[in-house]
């Protein structure tokens, strides 16, 4: 029987989303998080490829607005979802699934897709790029202590109902999608996703806890939810606090929720597992040793319509370069470009028949996109090919960041 690939049925849906936790190892979520992906869901962005009854490959989309250098929200595809029937691998299920995902994507006029990858080799083929970086901390806090900026001491910290608080944390957090590329806006109904908090995910700690931090004049400018989970050994607790997420608008805030964390009764220990390369609590304690960063992948980008996504971003230094750009999978973006940057680093970025500056492929431009990973970086792989002495210099400097990109919640 031949396979079929059509737009998710609002019926079809518990059995596509079966498929989808038996294609990830039998994994079974709550009840809880399963209604809330049902919710989120867009069916008219979804696709299940059918064998008869069976679902035996899906992919998924959801409409985001994602934050670039220079502050402005670009729409960008966030790529979920993705699956394949143990049965019907090597078959050529997922690269049918990725065509016509990305040919639906650029059809909606969005110029990037982006990706948390359950194994990153599996998408470079399909063009997309590293380009955001997630820190994981065990910070040893009998060891560890704080050096505190001024201010920190005047920021009162309150502990309230997670749900209760959830207005005043959505205000933070849409400040810090500007400040931060690589970050989401978050879309009606995303920010029941923090609150997510099912027994059957907790591994024996304790319910979802926030404590927000209020400057002095009253109005909330950060937050922590947090869980702890309970130890004893021989010598005493030995607990851990559990960070879920930290956001704040200020330095003295940021410090005091940290300190707040790394002081807890009862505990030795503070994990967070999804906080930006550069983070600033690196530069808070004293002994960065003993927080054991740990880098890995976090968010995969794409070039789905090159020119129209490097003209969206803004750049930290003028620029005149000429790219000759390969993308096997995306045709239409292949070939030779002109990026021209402006002194106040708005690009025009057109076809051009002028001679080559630079040559790599759109995973390269994915990786560098968002200003967290260097071309001259990559260029020491062997990845970008500098054609024209000192082009590679000047592209890297004009497409660096400011800050590492950082991508705060998966989708």
């Amino acid at each position: 029987m031949a396979l079929e690939t059509r737009v998710l049925q609002a019926d079809e849906w518990d059995v596509w989303y079966d498929h989808l936790e038996l294609a990830f190892g039998g994994l079974t979520e709550s009840p809880e998080e399963r209604e809330l992906y049902k919710s989120l869901t867009e069916l008219e962005r979804s696709l299940g490829v059918w064998d008869g009854e069976d679902c035996v490959g899906s992919a998924g989309a959801f409409s985001f607005r994602l934050s670039v250098p220079g502050g402005p929200l670009v729409p960008a595809a966030g790529v979920t979802m993705v699956g394949v029937a143990p049965t019907h691998r090597r078959r050529g299920v997922l690269t049918s699934l990725m065509r016509r995902q990305l040919d639906d994507i650029r059809a909606g006029g969005e110029p990037l897709a982006v990706l948390t990858a359950s194994e990153p080799e599996i998408y470079g083929r399909f063009g997309y790029g590293t380009a955001a970086y997630a820190l994981a901390l065990e910070i040893d806090t009998t060891r560890v202590r704080l050096s505190v900026p001024p201010g920190t001491d005047g920021i009162r910290l309150r502990l309230v109902d997670p749900g209760k608080a959830l207005a005043d944390c959505e205000r933070v957090y849409a400040e810090l999608v500007a400040r931060r590329p690589g970050a989401p806006a978050r879309q009606p109904g995303w920010e029941r996703q923090a609150l997510l908090d099912p027994e059957s995910g907790r591994a024996g700690a304790s319910p979802l806890m926030c404590v927000v931090a209020e400057a002095p004049d009253g109005q909330v400018v950060g937050y922590a939810r947090y869980r702890v989970k309970a130890d004893w050994q021989l010598t005493g607790a030995a607990g851990t606090v559990e960070v879920a997420d930290l956001d704040a608008s200020d330095p003295a805030a940021y410090a005091a929720l940290w300190r707040y964390l790394c002081e807890m009764d009862l505990t030795w220990t503070v994990r967070a597992g999804r906080r930006p390369a550069d983070d600033p609590v690196l530069h808070l304690v004293n002994d960065v040793r003993r927080c054991r960063p740990n880098p890995r992948d976090a968010l995969h980008l794409r070039l789905v319509d090159l020119g129209a996504a490097l003209e969206a971003r803004r750049y930290a230094a003028p620029l005149d370069v000429v790219l000759e750009v390969e993308d096997a999978f995306c045709p239409w973006n292949e070939g030779r470009w002109r990026l021209r940057v402006g002194p106040e680093g708005a690009a025009s970025c057109v076809r051009s028949a002028d001679p080559v500056d630079l040559e790599l492929s759109v995973r390269e431009l994915g990786s560098a996109y968002l200003g967290g990973i260097t071309l001259t970086s990559l260029a020491g792989a062997g990845r970008v090919r500098e054609v024209r002495p000192g082009a590679l210099a000047r592209a890297s400097r004009a497409f660096a960041g400011d800050v590492a990109p950082w991508l705060p919640h998966g989708f």
